[in-house]
């Protein structure tokens, strides 16, 4: 520690005592208890891990679930990834779908318009269509 610390330690001390004698007798004898129980857990010795667990810590191999399986042969992954692909998919055919009821829609309402069949079959109709109007 340097002489910082020490001082740092010595402020934070003196202010601590300050709060402590402000404090009810009941209140100081239930922290003590509360702090003679944390030391004693403290001191207690940490039970040993499960054997399994043991291993995947001590960094044997490859990862396991909770049953001793690799983590590849987990059936929940394949199971995530199978609804994941498959949300993917149904995404994209619902997509698919919109775009094409969208050009459905706009087939009917250009066939379904005043314009005699001839102007259909005119060469220039496209390009009308492609160029913006003068509105």
């Amino acid at each position: 520690m340097t002489d910082k610390d020490r001082d740092f330690a010595r402020k934070i001390t003196a202010y601590l005592d300050h709060g402590a004698s402000e404090l009810k007798a009941g209140s100081a004898y239930r922290l003590q208890l509360a702090r003679a129980e944390a030391l004693a857990r403290l001191a207690e010795p940490v039970p040993a891990a499960e054997p399994r667990l043991a291993r995947a810590l001590a960094g044997s191999g490859a990862r396991t679930v909770g049953d001793g399986r690799s983590f590849w042969t987990s059936g929940r992954l394949w199971i995530g990834v199978a609804l994941i692909a498959a949300a993917t998919f149904g995404i994209q055919q619902w997509q698919a779908y919109q775009q094409l009821r969208e050009l459905a829609e706009t087939d009917s309402a250009i066939l379904s318009s005043d314009l005699p069949i001839d102007a259909y079959l005119d060469r220039g109709f496209q390009n009308w269509l492609t160029t913006p109007g003068d509105d």
